[in-house]
């Protein structure tokens, strides 16, 4: 039966293993990989206690020495301290069952093996620098030391190539590629951490007991609205809710890929659908679903897709209160980011190539995603736009 240390039982296995990781990472990757594991295995057996650290820290460190800034000191109450370690906990454990996805997904674009438990593997050991350099949120000013967990890139561009079968010629861009996703995971989910952490401090730029409401102006970010960011966070703590209840029932409420995949039109504005995949999966009441299908008209082509990010899609909600925008201007196209009807939208264009990139997210849970090579952005718009939306949220339990 597998296992998910099965050489390595108990806390000192865990601390040997932790040891030999960071001292010689490449036998220890060569040892992960000979060693028959199983996704739940790992999540439960590694993720779920490393990935506590840095928020218990936390809460330690809040309650203890509290956040402060220009001689202010504010500590939060130990209900709000507690809410913003479980958020963070949560938010830990599903960046590293995504990450695990996208490794997964990623694998045969490299000529690399698809497989599940190897790319959770390698999401799961290399993020183990990460979570112990959480320790250093106990004490604000060891907090700088937290960039020793930079280290755990260094781990994955050992691991990765020898857990997913990478070939010697494309597994630098690989790894590359992945490193890239795995910062903006992190950085997405810092920023995330940092929203939450926005929300407890409101006693100090607000003075009402019961709802926030107004506007901060943030540098660098314009303006915050306080009322959508407490509405985000009462919606990401009932996904956690949701999430620890998954758990114990080893349950996930993920959509069935089947249902996603029935949500791919036939055509699409003269383009007809070509083959079609669907995915799913889940660990620790974390689930999430994929459909995607091709599409072709003449030497014109593009992917549709549709994710269900199931209760990780409440963190979608805080695009809104945070205002998320941003543009990018080059010679051949543009990238941006804004708001649209209370929904993050991504589009992307490339002139030259005729390539580009439109997705939304609906019901705050689903990414609908619509990439290729077409006459005009609009092409890409339409084909999102022939997903209902509506529908998709009549598909959410």
């Amino acid at each position: 039966m597998a296992t998910q240390l099965p050489e390595d039982n108990g806390s000192t296995g865990m601390v040997d293993r932790i040891k030999r990781l960071l001292m010689t990472p490449a036998a220890e990757w060569d040892r992960i990989d000979s060693e028959p594991m199983t996704v739940k295995g790992i999540f439960t057996g590694w993720v779920v206690p490393l990935a506590a650290i840095g928020p218990v820290a936390a809460l330690i460190g809040s309650l203890v020495f509290g956040y402060g800034a220009y001689g202010i000191t504010y500590r939060p109450s130990i209900t709000s301290a507690l809410t913003t370690a479980v958020i963070g906990y949560a938010l830990a454990l599903g960046s590293t069952y995504v990450l695990a996805l996208i490794i997964d997904a990623l694998a045969p674009s490299f000529g690399a093996t698809k497989n599940p438990v190897s790319a959770m593997k390698v999401a799961a050991f290399s993020a183990t620098a990460g979570w112990l350099a959480g320790i250093f949120q106990i004490l604000p000013a060891l907090m700088i030391l937290g960039l020793l967990g930079l280290y755990s890139l260094y781990l994955l561009w050992i691991g990765l190539p020898k857990l997913m079968k990478a070939p010697a010629d494309k597994a630098v861009p690989y790894v590359l590629i992945t490193m890239v996703v795995a910062v903006v995971v992190f950085i997405v989910v810092g920023t995330i951490a940092g929203a939450v952490s926005a929300q407890i401090a409101r006693p100090l730029i607000s003075a009402s007991t019961g709802t926030t409401s107004g506007t901060v102006n943030v540098p660098g970010m314009g303006s915050v609205d306080l009322g959508k960011i407490e509405e985000a966070g009462k919606k990401m703590e009932a996904a956690t809710a949701r999430m620890q209840a998954n758990a114990a029932s080893g349950k996930t409420d993920a959509v069935p890929a089947a249902a996603l995949q029935a949500m791919l039109p036939a055509s699409i504005a003269g383009f007809a659908r070509g083959d079609t995949e669907s995915t799913s999966g889940g660990a620790s009441g974390i689930g999430a679903s994929t459909a995607q299908g091709k599409y072709s008209a003449g030497d014109q082509h593009f992917t549709l897709s549709v994710a269900d990010m199931s209760a990780l899609g409440a963190l979608a909600t805080l695009g809104g209160a945070l205002n998320v925008q941003s543009n990018k201007q080059t010679s051949t196209g543009y990238e941006k980011t804004e708001m649209v009807g209370g929904a993050m939208v991504t589009e992307k264009w490339d002139s030259a190539e005729k390539r580009g990139k439109y997705e939304t997210m609906a019901a705050s849970r689903f990414l609908v995603s619509a990439e290729g090579n077409v006459t005009d952005i609009a092409t890409l718009k339409q084909a999102v736009a022939a997903v209902d939306a509506s529908k998709l949220a009549a598909l959410a339990p």
